[in-house]
């Protein structure tokens, strides 16, 4: 994610072990008769996200989308899931929907709210290591209540898109809405004529009946929820080839696409650069969607990233700049949605790596020093992490604040991390290491506790102490290399006025 102002400025598959479950996953057996309650997997910046007992295999998705943003859409959501302890109820994380019926193995289930969940009540308890299908008819509203969080859906100039992350994909869908927990994913839309449907994936159908037409997308690895994407609008799907033949494709507002095009064929070389730095694109398709809203941020939805056209379209941004911004996108691919954070402590893991390949793009394509972004970051360094935490123990967002873990402790403070570790280890180790990360993890989920072995593994020596003040003092460590930088010397990041980070 790239986070902008309001106005425009900026700003394996591992599971959850026991111990983030252990407190969680007694609450799973409470008897029927008990109040439905809300439940979380215990992340620490997020504790009611999540919910433990089971494990998810797979979400199809169904989304009938009246041509009105304003309407809620008609959908089914279909669960598969392995249940990983007996269960009286299943919890779902829930909310901005109105359900019509519930499943469970193709048997009505009760069901009831608490607070973001829905809890629901099989006719039979389900025992430990079965499967189990879970049916959702409900309504999925783009439009939150009065004074009500944003998030889930976006409502843009010709139709809806998503923006899911930290913790908002069951505002649109129910869902078991927590990193740790990736599946596969079958979207299907249903638009009237004049409409246009993309989500993650691959394509692999299109059906026209009457004024309607559904289309449907399928992935080819695991996903988050809070990286599933569908755009609806009257748009446009260009297509063209990137490094092997890798499908490339665009979604844009169809008046502006002449206008995008210079930007969008950039797309082909930034993956050929992003896989000589750290190999092969991790996913089937990979394309831009632009989406004609002010969402304050740019999002690494995967295979489909989302753009702000303003990013685009605004002179007052030089083009290195805008260069930079798609590479750090691009970036995600492999660093967050490839490899997953498992819990949301371990965000720096994403941004960090993002900002990281941004700042270096930028160095080698549009002569921005790296070794200055760094040094300004060095000199903000403390102040940021007074204000936010350190790199890898962010503090926790204020109710209602989903952005409020986005700061830039995770952003240019992981990155500089990063730069540190490079210093201390050299050039060839960290290139190395960048390489095994995405590799070992590829559809997986990692922590800042994996990051820090497999660094020791590649430099031969225990990186224990290194990491413990870079990544978790509240103070910055001195910079290996550069005993003359120092705290407090550089106020601002050498990024454009109108879109620096907060």
């Amino acid at each position: 994610m790239q986070l902008t102002s309001p106005t425009g400025t900026p700003r394996t598959r591992r599971r959850l072990k026991a111990a983030l479950l252990a407190s969680a996953v007694s609450v799973c057996l409470v008897a029927a008769s008990a109040p439905p309650t809300p439940l979380g997997v215990g992340d620490r910046l997020f504790p009611h996200l999540g919910n433990p007992g089971y494990d998810v295999a797979s979400y199809d998705l169904a989304f009938t989308y009246s041509g009105d943003n304003g309407k809620p859409l008609q959908a089914v959501t279909t669960i598969d899931a392995w249940t990983t302890t007996a269960l009286n109820r299943v919890n779902l994380d829930f909310d901005r929907g109105e359900v019509a019926s519930v499943e469970v193995n193709g048997m009505p289930a009760e069901y009831a709210d608490a607070g973001q969940d829905l809890v629901i009540t099989p006719d039979a308890p389900l025992p430990e290591g079965s499967w189990m299908r879970i049916t959702v008819r409900h309504t999925s509203d783009p439009v939150p209540a009065k004074g009500g969080r944003s998030g889930g859906w976006v409502r843009t100039g010709d139709g809806l898109a998503m923006a899911n992350q930290a913790d908002a994909a069951h505002l649109a869908f129910p869902c078991n809405d927590h990193p740790s927990d990736k599946a596969m994913f079958t979207i299907r839309v249903t638009a009237p004529q004049g409409h246009t449907a993309v989500a993650n994936g691959l394509r692999s159908a299109v059906v026209r009946a009457g004024k309607s037409t559904t289309w449907t997308y399928r992935t080819q690895h695991p996903m988050a929820t809070e990286l599933a994407q569908i755009s609806i609008g009257r748009s446009t799907v260009l297509h063209r080839t990137g490094p092997r033949g890798l499908p490339v494709r665009d979604v844009v507002p169809t008046r502006h696409r002449a206008q995008l095009e210079p930007w969008l064929k950039k797309t082909p070389d930034q993956i050929a650069w992003m896989e000589e730095k750290v190999g092969p694109y991790p996913f089937e398709t990979y394309g831009v969607l632009v989406a004609d809203a002010a969402t304050g941020f740019e999002l690494e939805t995967q295979t489909l990233s989302l753009f702000e056209k303003e990013l685009f379209t605004n002179p007052a941004f030089p083009e290195w700049y805008v260069d930079s911004i798609m590479v750090h996108e691009l970036a995600h691919q492999w660093f967050g949605d490839s490899v997953t954070p498992r819990t949301w402590s371990d965000l720096w893991l994403n941004e960090g790596h993002a900002t990281w390949y941004e700042a270096l793009y930028a160095a080698e394509k549009g002569d921005r020093p790296l070794a200055a972004r760094m040094k300004a970051a060095y000199g903000a360094s403390d102040r940021w992490r007074a204000a936010g935490g350190a790199p890898a123990a962010p503090r926790a967002p204020q109710d209602g604040d989903r952005f409020g873990i986005f700061r830039p402790n995770v952003y240019d403070g992981g990155a500089l991390v990063l730069y540190a570790l490079r210093q201390e280890i050299g050039h060839t180790a960290f290139e190395r290491l960048e390489r095994a990360w995405v590799s070992r993890h590829q559809d997986s989920t990692a922590t800042t506790d994996d990051f820090v072995q497999l660094a020791s593994d590649i430099a031969r020596r225990d990186l224990t102490g290194f990491f413990r003040g870079w990544l978790y003092g509240e103070k910055t460590p001195p910079m290996p290399g550069h005993p003359d930088w120092k705290q407090g010397t550089a106020a601002k990041l050498p990024e454009p006025e109108s879109r620096a980070r907060p």
